[in-house]
């Protein structure tokens, strides 16, 4: 079965969505040993899941980007756009877009029991935090750069119920920022 592995930049206070100021700290900071991770893991997936807000906002960049490695990839694997809102999912001249429309209880399972590699969830913290929670997301992958942003949104929201992790993976590179992995434990509490 396939693994649905989500992938989030955050900041040293837990901020999933920033200003452009601290997206700049970030790409000053993301150097080729952070890249080199990223891209080596990127390799494990065919497909992508995205958040409505995550979909609206790449939609309009990605389709005609020329940054690569990353917009061939975007490009070229079939995505899933988990959204209650939208009426359809255009991905430029592709056609490679879907709607995951519905229970996310039963939209993931069908999604992981089709052949293929990984699934990556891109961007899309509050989806993150909703596959995570209903215990559907395989694998939490954390790059937390050194930089206090101090406005934004959190990742991890209060009122959640207590989710217990297994730190399976760590690397922190030279210019200090953390590579984390986690899978949910099998036995969180409710």
């Amino acid at each position: 079965m396939r693994k649905l592995v989500s992938h989030l930049l955050l900041t040293l206070d837990g901020i999933a969505v920033f200003n452009t100021a601290v997206v700049g700290e970030i790409m000053r900071l993301r150097d080729d040993e952070a890249e080199a991770d990223f891209f080596k893991h990127l390799a494990d997936e065919d497909a992508m899941l995205l958040g409505r807000l995550t979909y609206v906002e790449w939609a309009g960049f990605w389709p005609t980007s020329t940054i690569e490695p990353f917009a061939s990839h975007i490009n070229g694997v079939p995505k899933y756009v988990a959204s209650s809102t939208l009426s359809a999912v255009p991905w430029g001249r592709k056609t490679n877009a879907s709607l995951l429309q519905g229970d996310l209880a039963i939209a993931i399972p069908k999604l992981k029991a089709m052949s293929g590699k990984n699934i990556g969830v891109h961007g899309s913290p509050t989806l993150v935090d909703a596959l995570l929670h209903a215990n559907l997301l395989d694998e939490l992958r954390l790059e937390i750069y050194p930089v206090i942003a101090g406005t934004g949104t959190p990742f991890f929201r209060t009122g959640r119920a207590i989710k217990q992790m297994d730190l399976v993976r760590s690397k922190v590179a030279k210019n200090g920022v953390a590579i984390l992995t986690y899978r949910p434990m099998a036995t969180s509490m409710p």
